[in-house]
C-alpha cells in the first residue's frame, strides 16, 4: 500500500502554515520541508512563523536545495501559481502526488497541464479560520481538508492521503462528488469573500439582513452559472452558506478581506472574474458579480494609486 512519508508544502500563509504545522508534528521536522527563496527564505528563517504564539519550529528550504518528496501540497494564493509550479520541479519524483489548496476551481486544471494528472489530485480547505498578520497567525477553527480524484474514485494515493491525514490529526474528507464541494468552497469564496472586502465586514456582519440580501443576490448568479456547467448547486446550499458564516468567530475575517486591509492584489480575477466568463459562454447575464467584480477592481487600483501619489 502507498504510503506518504516526506511532504513538501509551499505557500506557508494562514492556511499552509496551519497545516505544515500538524504534518511537522507528526512526521518530524526533517520529513516537511517548506519551500521558500530570496528574501521570503530570509525572513522565514531569521522571523519565522507563529501559531495563536506558539513558534513553529519549520524545516526551510529553497527550490534549489529540496528533496524529492511523496507529497506536494501547494497553498499559495492564484497569483503565485505559476511560480509555485516553477518551485516545486525538483521535489517531483514519478509518483508525487500534488494537492491543491488554492482557492476557485481552475487550479488542477493548471498543475495538470504541467505535471499531468497522474499526479495532480483535487483539494480545498473549508471553514478554517485564520487571520494573518506579518508573521503571527491566530487561528480558531483548523477546518476540514477535502480532497480528491478527478473522477470520484478511490485510488491508493487517495487512501495515502486519508491515512495521513487522519494520523496528523487533520480534519479531512474525501466527498463522493469532490466537483460539487469544490464548487460549495465557489461559491463561499465569491459571494461572502468578495462581499466581505468590499463592505470591510467580519463574519459577524452576516448576521444582518442587508448583508444576507447581498448574498442571495450574488450567489443566485454563482448557482445559474454552476447550473449551466452541470454543477447541481441549489439556493438551500446557499442558505447554509449563510448559517455557516454567521457561525463563524464573529470577528473573523475572510482572507479577500485581509488581502484589501494589507494592500495585496486579491483573487478578484479567480472569483467573479470566473462568474463573469463561464456566464458569457452560456450566455448567462451576471449583472451583480460584474459590479463587484469592478468594484474590487477599482477598489484596488484606487489604493495603488494612492500608495503612489505617497510615494513620491
Amino acid at each position: 500500500m502507498k504510503t506518504i512519508n516526506k511532504v513538501t508544502l509551499i505557500g506557508a500563509g494562514a492556511v499552509g502554515a496551519v497545516v505544515a504545522s500538524s504534518l511537522t508534528q507528526y512526521l518530524g521536522k526533517s520529513n516537511v520541508q517548506i519551500l521558500a527563496d530570496g528574501e521570503r527564505l530570509n525572513r522565514y528563517k531569521t522571523e519565522g512563523i507563529y501559531i495563536n504564539g506558539i513558534f513553529q519550529d519549520f524545516n526551510y528550504v529553497s527550490p534549489a536545495n529540496a528533496q524529492k518528496t511523496d507529497l506536494v501540497i501547494i497553498a499559495t494564493k492564484n497569483l503565485q501559481l505559476n511560480q509555485a509550479l516553477d518551485e516545486i520541479k525538483n521535489t517531483l519524483k514519478e509518483d508525487t502526488i500534488i494537492l491543491s489548496l488554492l482557492n476557485g476551481i481552475q487550479s488542477e486544471r493548471d498543475i495538470a497541464a504541467r505535471y499531468g494528472w497522474e499526479r495532480t489530485v483535487y483539494g480545498f480547505v473549508l471553514s478554517l479560520n485564520s487571520i494573518h498578520e506579518k508573521n503571527k497567525i491566530e487561528c480558531t477553527n483548523r477546518g476540514t481538508l477535502y480532497f480528491g480524484e478527478k473522477d470520484n474514485s478511490i485510488t491508493p494515493r487517495i487512501t495515502a492521503l486519508k491515512n495521513l491525514f487522519t494520523s496528523a490529526q487533520i480534519k479531512n474528507c474525501c466527498p463522493e462528488n469532490i466537483h460539487l464541494e469544490q464548487w460549495k468552497k465557489f461559491l463561499i469564496n465569491v459571494t461572502f469573500n468578495t462581499l466581505s472586502a468590499l463592505c470591510r465586514s467580519t463574519y459577524g456582519a452576516f448576521n444582518l439582513s442587508v448583508m444576507q440580501e447581498l448574498a442571495l443576490k450574488t450567489g443566485s448568479e454563482v448557482i445559474q452559472v454552476a447550473n449551466a456547467e452541470n454543477v447541481p448547486l441549489t439556493h438551500q446550499m446557499l442558505e447554509k452558506d449563510i448559517e455557516l458564516m454567521c457561525s463563524h468567530d464573529p470577528v473573523g475575517k475572510t482572507s479577500m478581506l485581509q488581502d484589501i486591509e494589507a494592500g495585496r492584489e486579491t483573487e478578484n480575477s479567480w472569483f467573479c472574474g470566473t462568474i463573469m466568463s463561464l456566464a458569457e459562454k452560456h450566455g448567462i447575464d451576471t449583472p451583480v458579480c460584474r459590479m463587484l467584480y469592478s468594484l474590487i477592481k477599482g477598489t484596488e487600483e484606487s489604493e495603488k494609486y494612492v500608495r503612489t501619489l505617497k510615494a513620491k
